[in-house]
């Protein structure tokens, strides 16, 4: 719940707060803190002693953390897709009795 509060005040102060002068400033300081973040979490897994022998059950994990979203997304959008664009080809459908 912290981190969700934290990046909603990151985005009023993006918003309302930094002048768009310095967007590319913003963007390049944010490319920055995401590869020292990177680095920070590949220092942290390699210090770890036992790295290698719990590095199949952090890909099994990793893998889920991946599929699941993945999966239930491409459905979302498939569903909603079908659902939204039959009413769309049925509206053109009509139109084009009418005319």
């Amino acid at each position: 719940m912290d981190i969700l509060i934290v990046m909603c005040v990151g985005i009023l102060i993006g918003k309302f707060l930094v002048p768009k002068k310095a967007k590319t400033a913003n963007e390049y300081l944010s490319l920055l803190s995401t590869f020292l973040l990177i680095f920070a979490m590949g220092v942290t897994l390699g210090s770890d002693d036992n790295f290698f022998a719990e590095l199949s059950a952090l890909g099994i994990t990793s893998f889920l953390f991946f599929l699941i979203p993945t999966v239930l997304s491409i459905l979302l959008v498939y569903l909603l897709t079908r659902h939204f664009m039959q009413k769309k080809d049925s509206d053109a459908q009509g139109r084009a009795e009418k005319k």
